[in-house]
């Protein structure tokens, strides 16, 4: 049903319809992620660290990725 769709609307298979608010959420976690990086960074660059500071650190990117690594853009059902 979507391919038949996709060819409806003449979308190569290089393209894809996703709803904005998909796309809205993946750019958020995104978001979140890219600060959580640059946390990690600037904290990893204050000195030295103890085990649960670098754990923490850890924790905090990993669960700013979880999101973002679990994210699907499946072909959302086309509606003529």
């Amino acid at each position: 049903m979507a391919r038949q769709r996709a060819t409806e609307l003449q979308l190569s298979e290089n393209e894809l319809v996703v709803t904005r608010d998909e796309l809205d959420s993946l750019k958020d976690q995104i978001f979140v992620l890219h600060c959580a990086v640059i946390d990690a960074r600037t904290d990893l660059e204050a000195g030295k660290h103890t085990k649960d500071s670098l754990l923490e650190i850890i924790q905090w990117l990993l669960d700013a990725a979880d999101p973002v690594t679990t994210a699907s853009l499946l072909p959302s059902v086309i509606r003529p």
